[in-house]
């Protein structure tokens, strides 16, 4: 069995299983030659080190991420989270957050202060949470632009993968647009995402957490692995990881800070898979984006603008991907043959 799974950690680290220690008896060598343990030279400083490398990156980034600690009647866990002001505002995953409903989550941070945490608002459709400590002089991530990100581009992920806070990791962006499933950990949640896709090693407990460019800038918000075989909340990475592009996340986490709740962009239509490439239109939605188009059930949606659309999954993350308010053109094929519709995309709370 294969699989998306979420990323946080559900179960916390056996005692002894990490960073276990074998002693050696030291000979009495009385050597006086040269050696390389006469000696040591002192590591590359974060301000000597070359612009754009992991190394500065790592300096620049770390002290905005977050170990989100989960405790409750089931267990304990741990997730990540970026800063997203001095006074303790968090972003992180519904999938970590839902945490908070039946327990409690505490907030670790670079310096190793810790503060509880409350949920300030939770968006399961997008898998963003916004949540709040109470500290202050806190360092805000600084958040950049997916949109403007190559396949190819070199990315740095950052996180508490497996309960080990501070973890940084490096690759690239193996593919855009990705459509996602992505179901939470106690299965109450079902995410379809429009992801950004890495070879940098996430691994469950990194949910939540920064994957940034080479300049320290937030682009997306790690959330997923593809996990080959069974038990797949707690595989490790095989190279496949899937974050949330932060031109989506931003509008999300604005939402959420002020209101509580987001606004989901929408049709107005139910689809189904079809027997052949793209979204099979099943329902129009009264007077929604669709029906104003002239969208008619049994449509077969192909493209919107110049994406290809494979599936169901593809048309929801597609249009996730935009703004209520934006305008999009479908491509559209059926009985009468393939045409294209203007649409003006709304936004649905919840």
């Amino acid at each position: 069995m294969t699989g998306v799974a979420a990323l946080a950690l559900v179960c916390g680290l056996v005692g002894g299983g990490v960073g276990g220690f074998v002693g050696y008896q030291l000979g009495g060598d009385s050597s006086t030659g040269a050696s390389a343990l006469d000696e040591s030279k002192p590591a590359r400083s974060a301000s000597t080190a070359p612009q754009g490398s992991v190394q500065q990156v790592a300096q620049k980034v770390l002290p905005s991420v977050v170990q989100i600690q989960i405790s409750s009647a089931q267990g304990s866990g741990e997730g990540s989270g970026i800063v997203l002001s001095s006074d303790g505002l968090i972003l992180t995953n519904n999938h970590v957050a839902e945490g908070a409903q039946s327990g409690r989550l505490t907030a670790l941070f670079h310096d190793n202060r810790t503060a509880p945490v409350r949920v300030v608002g939770t968006d399961p459709k997008s898998d963003l949470a916004v949540v709040k400590a109470d500290i202050t002089g806190l360092i805000p991530a600084e958040l950049g632009r997916s949109d403007d990100l190559p396949v190819g581009s070199q990315v740095v992920a950052i996180g508490s993968p497996f309960g080990l806070s501070g973890t940084v990791t490096s690759g690239i962006i193996s593919a855009k647009d990705r459509p996602v499933r992505a179901g939470g950990e106690s299965g109450s949640q079902d995410t379809v995402l429009n992801a950004l896709q890495t070879d940098a090693a996430i691994n469950p407990g990194n949910s939540g957490g920064p994957l940034v460019d080479m300049d320290g800038r937030v682009v997306g918000i790690n959330s997923a692995i593809y996990s080959p075989g069974s038990g797949q909340e707690q595989a490790g990475s095989v190279g496949l990881g899937f974050a949330i592009p932060i031109d989506q996340a931003r509008r999300i986490a604005n939402e959420l800070k002020e209101t509580g709740s987001a606004t989901q962009t929408t049709l107005g239509v139910t689809i189904t898979n079809a027997n052949q490439p793209g979204a099979q239109v099943r329902d129009v939605i009264p007077n929604g984006p669709a029906q104003a188009a002239g969208i008619k059930p049994g449509d077969l949606i192909t493209k919107i603008d110049d994406r290809a659309i494979l599936d169901a999954d593809a048309l929801v993350a597609a249009v996730r991907s935009h703004n209520p308010g934006d305008h999009v053109r479908f491509t559209i094929g059926g009985p009468g043959g393939e045409r294209t519709v203007d649409v003006t995309l709304t936004g649905q709370k919840g």
